[in-house]
């Protein structure tokens, strides 16, 4: 199939797979590609490969025509296999004439020539070798180059118009009216913390988050403080909660991820770790600082918002690894003071 047969009027629907089933940010900045596509070829129908315990976040979403869900965990026993043939052997049966593989690796590469589209295009990540599965490879302009600007040009190397003209995560009022019959969303002036990370040395301290309510409650009362994580951060909420309990509104472990999106939109800004919750908020244009110690910001920090990025110059940061081995622990991270993040915070706020 020749990219120039891809152009609106095709002899049937056109049918596309897009390929990005992790993680929760990663997913989120991949979502302008799938709101241009359906802009550019508004009869298409667009199926998203996802992992399943991220499926809350497309579901029912207005562009998708459906999600293929990806049991990463249940398929890693040799007992589920048949299922993970099913399926494959479901969207084969589709006939995609567009796959987009926005994962590039190995596995993802394989799965995206297993589907048997008519045309792949697929990001280029060297050190997986996914490339040789597909027809179009997309490089990254530069190391330096942010996520969502890399998932935009596999639309350029297609011919797909890029713009900002959509709505990123589009308002789900069955939620958020839910929201408001479990909690006082309306009551106060929200600000959204979020203090864990799937990196240990990715979490600014919990008692740092503390430090930061007690600062912004002194300077203005009219803020409140919505705690989010998931089970795992039910530590991190209790100890930040702990510093202004009538202030505070620990959420962690309590919300699905479309009440987490609407939360997050019902908010005024939000304070993050580099998480996927962060870029939510950049999606909803809300003001997020965000504090950064091991990764890169300028490749995965809030898309558009990199003046509200905090962090701190050392000879080992960002080191881009799981683990600290500088000779003070997590010193990108403690570092950074409350006091410069609450000033940060209050310089954003009417």
């Amino acid at each position: 199939m020749k990219i120039g047969e891809i152009r609106v009027g095709f002899s049937s629907t056109l049918k596309i797979l897009i390929l990005k089933p992790s993680s929760l940010g990663d997913v989120v900045q991949a979502i302008p590609v799938l709101r241009l596509l359906k802009l550019h070829w508004p009869q298409s129908e667009i199926f998203w490969w996802i992992e399943s315990g991220l499926a809350g976040l497309l579901e029912n979403d207005p562009d998708l025509a459906g999600l293929v869900l990806f049991e990463r965990k249940r398929w890693a026993s040799p007992a589920h296999w048949p299922e993970m043939f099913r399926s494959i052997r479901w969207m084969r049966e589709q006939s995609f004439d567009l796959v987009l593989d926005l994962q590039c690796l190995i596995r993802s590469g394989a799965f995206a020539w297993l589907v048997n589209g008519k045309f792949l295009v697929g990001l280029d990540e060297p050190r997986e070798g996914a490339r040789g599965f597909y027809d179009i490879i997309v490089h990254r302009a530069s190391y330096y180059t942010h996520a969502v600007d890399w998932y935009l040009d596999a639309l350029r190397a297609i011919h797909v118009p890029v713009h900002w003209n959509f709505n990123w995560l589009p308002q789900r009022p069955e939620i958020a009216a839910a929201l408001e019959q479990k909690w006082p969303v309306n009551s106060a002036r929200w600000i959204v913390l979020q203090p864990g990370a799937r990196w240990v040395n990715k979490r600014w301290p919990a008692e740092y988050f503390a430090e930061l309510v007690r600062q912004i409650s002194v300077a203005r009362d009219e803020f409140r403080f919505a705690i989010l994580g998931s089970d795992a951060d039910r530590n991190l909420g209790a100890t930040i909660s702990q510093a202004n309990p009538a202030k505070c509104l620990d959420l962690t472990g309590k919300l699905s991820l479309g009440e987490m999106v609407e939360w997050i939109r019902r908010s005024e800004a939000m304070v993050a770790n580099d998480t996927g919750p962060m870029h939510v908020a950049a999606a909803l244009g809300k003001p997020v600082v965000s504090i950064f110690g091991p990764t890169e910001p300028r490749r995965t920090g809030p898309y558009g918002q990199f003046e509200n990025v905090l962090r701190v110059r050392l000879p080992c940061a960002p080191c881009m690894k799981p683990h600290c081995s500088f000779s003070k622990p997590l010193e990108c991270l403690r570092a950074i003071s409350p006091e410069r993040v609450a000033t940060r915070v209050e310089s954003l706020m009417p």
